[in-house]
């Protein structure tokens, strides 16, 4: 079977920056069915499910979204590792709380880059945290926070979303941490 290619690419301008302005946390299995922009996009319009929770977890460098491709000619498999790495400033008892929830959970993540592109992490399978750190730091300039790890693997790189959170019927939760 040939695999047929249907577009090229140009050079795009270098008006793109790097870093990750906030994660989204979303319950596994709470999205429903995604809807395409067309029969072969990685472009998700809306999602099935009426009503879906999403977390809002703001970060401030230090944290970056990386996806790696597998492929093996010998086996005919290809696979996207998602590796989503989190700094989070600011130790508290509440913190320590809800980021527990998170090692142990398998959640949705909503990556929003500082171009404003939405991308979910762990559509199919969900998102493990797989390592990170709880650390108060030694110099008056050190971190004193969270580094969390999560990854996921899937068929296909995370998916663009299209629009926003609320367009999509996806509601933010204006609970936050510090409000405990």
């Amino acid at each position: 079977m040939a695999c047929t290619l249907n577009k090229g690419r140009t050079e795009p301008c270098k008006d793109a920056v790097g870093g990750i302005q906030a994660v989204y946390f979303v319950d596994f299995g709470d999205l429903g069915t995604p809807t395409y922009a067309s029969a072969t996009s990685a472009e998700i319009t809306d999602f099935t499910e009426a009503t879906i929770t999403a977390y809002k977890y703001e970060v401030k460098g230090n944290s970056s979204l990386e996806q790696t491709i597998t492929a093996s000619r010998e086996n005919g498999t290809t696979f996207y590792d998602q590796v989503l790495n989190l700094t989070l400033h600011k130790l508290s008892a509440q913190s320590h709380d809800e980021l527990a929830l998170i090692a142990v959970a398998r959640p949705h993540v909503i990556v929003e880059d500082n171009n404003g592109n939405l991308m979910l992490v762990g559509l199919e399978h969900g998102a493990d945290v797989n390592g990170g750190t709880v650390v108060t730091g030694a110099a008056m300039g050190d971190l004193s926070g969270y580094t969390l790890t999560l990854q996921a693997t899937e068929k296909k790189p995370a998916n663009f979303l299209s629009g926003t959170l609320d367009s999509l019927g996806i509601t933010v939760s204006t609970s936050n941490i510090d409000d405990i």
